[in-house]
C-alpha cells in the first residue's frame, strides 16, 4: 500500500488527472501494473545482455500482435517495431502515424510477448530536442526497453537535420533515458542513404557524433555494400545495427557477425513480404480468375494452433 501511495503521489505531482485516475484503480490491478514494471526491467536486462555477448543476433520486426507472437514462437530473442509495417496495416504511408496512436500500438506490441521490444520512434515526432525527450519518456511507459531516433526531418527540401541539431536531439534523448529506472537501449540512426545521400563520410561523421552524445547503438539503414558496412563498424566503438531484407546487399547473419555487426533488423520487409503475397493472390484472382495461391497458404488449423501456442508463452 505504501508503494502505491508513493507512486500515485509522484504521478499526481507530474499530472493531476493521471494521479487521480490511478488512485481509483483497485489494489489488485495496481499490483498487476507493478508486476509489469518489474517484467519491463527484466526484459531490459536481457536486451542489454544480447548486445554484450559474442556474435550477432536477429531482431525481426512484427507489425501487430499476431506477427509478434508468431516470431516469439519461432524462437527469436527480441523484437523491434516497424513504423512502416504498422502504418501499412492502418492503410497509411510510413510516417503518417501520430505519436499518440504509435504509443497505443507499442503498448499492445510490448504486452503481446515476453520478449524485449525495441521501438521505431521515427524522428521523435517533432523537430525540437524537447519533443524528442518527451517521446522517449512516453515510449518508456508502453513497456518497450529500447528505441531509435532518426535524423530524418520529414521535410522534402531538407530531409536530414543539420548535424548540430541532430546531435542535440540525440543528447536530449540520452538525458531522458538517464531519468528512467531501467536500462533503456537508445539507438541513433543516420538516414542519409534512405534519402538519396550516399555519403559514407558524412554518415560515419554523424554516427560518431551520436556515439559521443551517448547513444547505445548506431544504425545507418540503406547501406549498399559489404565495404560500407565494414567501414561503419570499424569507425565505431559501440554496437551497430544493420538492416537486411531491402534490395541491394544480401549478407547472412554469419557474414555480418564476421564483419562485427551486433544486431540485424529487417525493418518493414516482413510486412511487405506478407503484403506482396496478398497482392499476388489478389492479382491472380482479378486477372486470371484462378485461385492457385491457396496452395502456398498456411492452413487454418496450423496457424490457429501456432497462435494458441504463442499466446501461452
Amino acid at each position: 500500500m505504501f508503494y502505491r501511495l508513493t507512486v500515485i503521489k509522484l504521478l499526481y505531482c507530474i499530472n493531476g488527472k493521471l494521479g487521480f485516475f490511478l488512485w481509483k484503480i483497485p489494489q489488485k490491478r495496481f499490483d498487476n501494473w507493478r508486476y509489469y514494471m518489474h517484467a519491463q526491467i527484466e526484459k531490459a536486462r536481457i536486451f542489454q545482455q544480447l548486445h554484450g555477448r559474442e556474435g550477432a543476433f536477429i531482431i525481426p520486426n512484427p507489425w501487430d500482435i499476431g506477427s509478434a507472437r508468431l516470431l516469439a514462437l519461432l524462437g527469436f530473442e527480441a523484437l523491434a517495431s516497424t513504423s512502416a509495417g504498422y502504418a501499412f496495416s492502418r492503410g497509411l504511408q510510413d510516417g503518417a502515424i501520430g505519436r499518440e496512436q504509435m504509443m497505443t500500438h507499442l503498448t499492445e506490441l510490448a504486452a503481446a510477448t515476453d520478449l524485449p521490444l525495441s521501438a521505431d520512434l521515427e524522428n521523435g515526432f517533432g523537430d525540437a530536442p524537447e519533443i524528442v525527450a518527451e517521446t522517449i519518456r512516453l515510449a518508456a511507459l508502453t513497456g518497450i526497453v529500447g528505441g531509435s531516433i532518426e535524423d530524418a526531418s520529414g521535410q522534402r527540401d531538407a530531409p536530414i537535420y543539420p548535424l548540430e541539431l541532430a546531435v542535440e536531439r540525440v543528447r536530449a534523448a540520452v538525458e531522458a533515458v538517464a531519468e528512467l529506472d531501467f536500462p533503456f537501449m537508445l539507438t541513433a540512426r543516420a538516414e542519409n542513404y534512405l534519402h538519396g545521400r550516399s555519403d559514407l563520410t558524412d554518415t560515419i561523421k554523424r554516427l560518431q557524433a551520436y556515439q559521443d552524445a551517448g547513444a547505445d547503438v548506431l544504425y545507418a539503414p540503406g547501406l549498399k555494400t559489404r565495404e560500407e558496412i565494414t567501414a561503419i563498424v570499424s569507425a565505431l566503438d559501440k554496437p551497430v545495427n544493420v538492416v537486411m531484407g531491402l534490395q541491394g546487399v544480401q549478407l547472412s547473419l554469419k557474414e555480418l557477425a564476421q564483419i562485427g555487426v551486433k544486431r540485424v533488423s529487417v525493418g518493414g520487409s516482413l510486412a511487405r513480404a506478407a503484403l506482396g503475397a496478398f497482392l499476388r493472390a489478389a492479382e491472380e484472382m482479378r486477372e486470371h480468375g484462378t485461385f492457385s495461391y491457396g496452395n502456398q497458404a498456411i492452413g487454418t488449423r496450423q496457424i490457429g494452433e501456432m497462435l494458441h501456442a504463442a499466446s501461452k508463452l
